[in-house]
C-alpha cells in the first residue's frame, strides 16, 4: 500500500504551507489542538455535515489541507476562521482517542483584521469537482491497484458507495459528457447504469424520444427481457435464493434499495423451478379425484377463459364441521382484532406472526369449504384443475374446468327426465332473444366507470401516434371533406379531457391519468410558452417525436364519458389501439363492488371465485365488496363496461350459457346449466 503515514502527511504539508506563508508574510505554525477553537467570524454557518467520514479520512491519510487562525485575545488559543469541518473532525478523533488531545495541527496565521476576508476568500474562491470527474478518479484508483474496501476508508464512505460510483464511471463516455454538460441528470445515469453495454445505454437514451427518458422508463427499457424479482409473482414464490442456487443468471441494480432493484434472466429455469415446486399440490389437487389437473403457474384470465367452469352446490356443514368452522373462525377474529387494535404496540416480526397464523387459519377454513362443495354425479372424473399463481405469488387452485370435448360428453350424459322442464325454459329464452339487455348497474357507477375508460384510452392513444393522425384526420376529413357532423370521441378544438375525477374521485391516482400527468410535465418542460418559439421548436423537431407529441395530445382530447351500461363511446378508437382494461384497472370495493348491490356482486364472484359464493351470499354487503376485492386480485376479471363486446359475450356465457343456434345445442347447454 501506497498510502502515506499521518506524520508524513503533515511534515509535508507543513513544509509546503511554510513556503508559501513565508511568500505572502504569513505564519504557518503547528498548534496542539486543544488551543484550537471554532471563531464566531467564520462566514460559513452551514454545512458541516459528514463530519463522521472527514474523520475517518483524516485517521486514514492524514490532514491533506491545514487550518486558517487568527489568534485569541487571551494572547493563548487561537481561533478557527476556515477549516470548521476539519477542526470538528479532528476532535472527534480526540473523543475516539485516535488522536491526542495536544495533537499538532498545522495552522495558517492571519492578521485579526483579515479574519473574515479569508475566511470568504476560502469558501468563495473554489470551485467543487464535478462529480463525473470524482467517477472517473475513483475508477483510476482501482486501475492502480487499489481495493474497493481500501477506497471505501480513505474516504470515510461503505465499499457500496464506492462501487456505485466506480458503476457510473463505467458509463458511456458520450452520456458522461452530456451529464457534464447538463443534457444527461444524474437519475438518469444511475439508470443507465443497470448495464454496462455502451451501446444499449446510448440506444435507450437517445433513440428515446424526450418525454420516455425518465429513469423509471430507461430502466424498464434495458430489462424488458428479464424478469423483476421483486414484482414478479412467480419469482416471489420460487424465491431468489433458490433461484441463484439452481445456477440462474441475474442483474442488479446497484442504485435500488434492498428489496428491489435484482432482474433474472433466465425465465425458463424460472418457470421450471415453479412447476417443480407446484408439482406436490398438483399432486393433493390429484388426489381429490380429478380427472386432470395441469401446472401453469402464469395462467391468465384469457387462459382459463377457455374452459367451461362446472358449478357445484354447498351442502350445510355437519354438527362437527359447523362447530370447527365457528372455532376457527372466532381465532381469526381475535388475531384480527389485536392488529386492529391501536392501542397496542405490536412490533414488525409479530404483527407477521399473527398474519401468518391468519393465513393458516385461512387455509383450513378454505379446505372444509372445499370439502362441503358437490359436483354433479360424474363430474369430477371428467373435469381437471389447473394449479396456478395469483398477482401475489401465492398457489391458487381453478376446479371443475371441462375442455370442449368433456363439456359436449358430459351434456350428452346428463340428459335427463327434466326435458319438459328445459325446453318450457328454452322457450322463455327465446322469446327474451333480440331485447336489449337490462341495465344492472347505476348511472353513477357507468359514468365512473367510463372516466376510468377514459383515462386508459387516452393513455393508449397518446401510446400509438399512427392512429392518433388517424383519429385527427378521420374528424377533420369528416368535417371539411365530407361536410358531416357526426360524432366523434376526439375534442379537435383541443380542450383537454382531463376533468374526470368529478365522475371517477379515485381516478386520479389510477395508472393511466399518472402516465399521462408525467408526460405532460415532461413536454411542458422542453417547450417553450412563446407561440413563435413553440413554433420554431416544432419545425425543428424529428418527424417521430413530432408524431410522439400528436398522440399525446390526442390523447388528452379524447372522451368517453357515458351514463349508460351499454353504451361503447369511441369503440373504433378503443379497437383500434388494442385497449384492455385488465392493464390500466383492478376490480376493487371502493372502485366497483360497494356501487352494486348484492346479487350483482355475488354474480361477479361467481366467475372468478365460483366456490366462496354460498359463503360471500351469508355476509354483509361491506364484507362481500372486501371480500370479492381480494378474490377478484389477479383472476383478470373485468365488468361489462369494460369488455369487448365478443368478449363480454363470451365472459357472460361462462356465467350462465347461451340458447345456440340449434335447438339440439339449446337443451344440452340448458342441461349443463342446471346439472351443474
Amino acid at each position: 500500500m501506497n498510502t502515506a503515514t499521518h506524520h508524513e502527511t503533515t511534515a509535508i504539508t507543513a513544509a509546503v504551507q511554510t513556503v508559501a506563508a513565508i511568500g505572502a508574510g504569513q505564519d504557518l505554525l503547528l498548534i496542539p489542538l486543544s488551543r484550537l477553537s471554532p471563531s464566531s467570524r467564520n462566514v460559513r454557518k452551514s454545512g458541516g455535515t459528514s463530519i463522521p467520514e472527514l474523520a475517518a479520512s483524516i485517521a486514514r491519510v492524514g490532514l491533506l489541507q491545514n487550518l486558517t487562525v487568527v489568534l485569541s485575545p487571551d494572547g493563548e488559543h487561537y481561533e478557527v476562521v476556515a477549516g470548521r469541518r476539519r477542526l470538528a473532525a479532528l476532535k472527534l478523533l480526540v473523543k475516539r482517542r485516535k488522536l491526542a488531545k495536544d495533537h499538532e495541527v498545522p495552522c495558517l496565521l492571519v492578521p485579526d483584521a483579515a479574519a473574515r476576508t479569508v475566511s470568504l476568500t476560502e469558501n468563495v474562491q473554489r470551485e467543487a469537482m464535478h462529480p463525473a470527474d470524482q467517477f472517473e478518479a475513483f475508477a483510476a484508483l482501482v486501475a492502480e491497484g487499489r481495493a474497493v474496501e481500501d477506497i471505501a476508508a480513505d474516504f470515510g464512505v461503505t465499499p457500496l458507495v464506492v462501487q456505485r460510483r466506480l458503476k457510473l464511471a463505467n458509463v458511456s463516455p458520450r452520456l458522461l459528457a452530456d451529464y457534464r454538460a447538463d443534457a444527461v441528470t444524474l437519475d438518469q445515469l444511475m439508470a443507465l447504469a443497470i448495464t454496462d453495454d455502451h451501446a444499449a445505454q446510448e440506444a435507450a437514451f437517445y433513440d428515446s424520444p424526450q418525454w420516455q427518458r425518465s429513469p423509471d422508463a430507461l430502466r424498464d427499457h434495458l430489462t424488458q427481457e428479464e424478469i423483476d424479482a421483486g414484482r414478479d409473482p412467480v419469482a416471489r414464490f420460487v424465491g431468489l435464493e433458490t433461484y441463484e442456487q439452481a445456477g440462474g443468471g441475474t442483474r442488479r441494480d446497484l442504485f435500488a434499495d434492498e428489496h428491489s432493484g435484482v432482474f433474472l434472466a433466465d425465465a425458463v429455469l424460472l418457470d421450471t423451478l415453479a412447476r417443480d415446486k407446484l408439482a406436490a399440490v398438483a399432486d393433493e389437487v390429484r388426489a381429490e379425484g380429478w380427472g386432470w389437473v395441469d401446472v401453469a403457474p402464469r395462467a391468465t384470465y384469457a387462459d382459463l377463459h377457455r374452459f367451461q367452469r362446472v358449478r357445484a352446490t354447498r351442502r350445510e356443514p355437519g354438527k362437527a364441521e359447523a362447530k370447527r368452522i365457528a372455532k376457527l373462525e372466532a381465532e381469526q377474529a381475535q388475531l384480527q382484532d389485536r392488529l386492529d387494535d391501536e392501542n397496542e404496540a405490536i412490533g414488525d416480526d409479530e404483527a407477521q406472526a399473527l398474519q401468518d397464523a391468519m393465513d393458516a387459519i385461512g387455509n383450513d377454513l378454505d379446505a372444509i369449504e372445499r370439502k362441503l362443495l358437490l359436483y354433479p354425479v360424474g363430474v369430477v372424473p371428467m373435469a381437471g384443475a389447473v394449479v396456478s399463481l395469483d398477482s401475489d405469488g401465492a398457489v391458487v387452485v381453478h376446479r371443475g374446468l371441462l375442455r370442449e370435448d368433456e363439456a359436449k360428453a358430459l351434456r350428452t350424459q346428463q340428459r335427463g327426465a327434466e326435458a319438459e322442464d328445459d325446453a318450457r325454459e328454452t322457450g322463455a329464452q327465446e322469446q327474451t332473444e333480440g331485447e336489449p339487455p337490462a341495465l344492472t348497474i347505476s348511472e353513477k357507477l357507468a359514468r365512473r366507470l367510463s372516466a376510468h375508460r377514459t383515462a386508459a384510452l387516452q393513455a393508449e392513444v397518446a401510446r400509438h401516434p399512427h392512429v392518433a393522425l388517424v383519429a385527427v384526420v378521420h374528424r377533420l376529413a369528416q368535417r371539411i371533406v365530407l361536410e358531416g357532423y357526426h360524432g366523434s370521441p376526439l375534442n379537435v378544438s383541443a380542450d383537454p379531457q382531463d376533468r374526470l375525477e368529478q365522475h371517477a374521485p379515485d381516478v386520479a391516482e389510477a395508472p393511466a391519468a399518472v402516465g399521462m400527468r408525467k408526460v405532460r410535465e415532461a413536454w411542458g418542460q422542453r417547450l417553450p410558452e412563446d407561440p413563435e418559439a413553440l413554433f420554431a421548436e416544432l419545425l425543428a423537431m424529428p418527424q417521430s417525436e413530432l408524431l410522439s407529441l400528436l398522440a399525446v395530445c390526442v390523447g388528452f382530447t379524447v372522451s368517453a364519458i357515458t351514463s349508460r351500461e351499454g353504451d361503447r363511446p369511441a369503440a373504433l378508437l378503443a379497437q383500434a389501439v388494442g385497449l384492455d382494461m385488465g392493464q390500466w384497472w383492478t376490480p376493487t370495493a371502493a372502485g366497483y363492488f360497494e356501487h352494486v348491490s348484492k346479487a350483482k356482486a355475488l354474480e361477479a364472484v361467481q366467475v372468478f371465485a365460483p366456490g366462496e359464493v354460498h359463503r360471500l351470499a351469508k355476509l354483509k354487503k361491506a364484507q362481500i365488496a372486501a371480500e370479492a376485492e381480494r378474490l377478484a386480485a389477479g383472476s383478470g376479471w373485468l365488468p361489462p363496461m369494460f369488455r369487448a363486446p365478443e368478449a363480454a359475450a363470451t365472459q357472460d356465457e361462462a356465467q350462465e350459457p347461451a340458447a345456440a343456434a340449434d335447438d339440439e345445442n339449446a337443451e344440452e347447454t340448458q342441461e349443463l346449466a342446471e346439472a351443474a
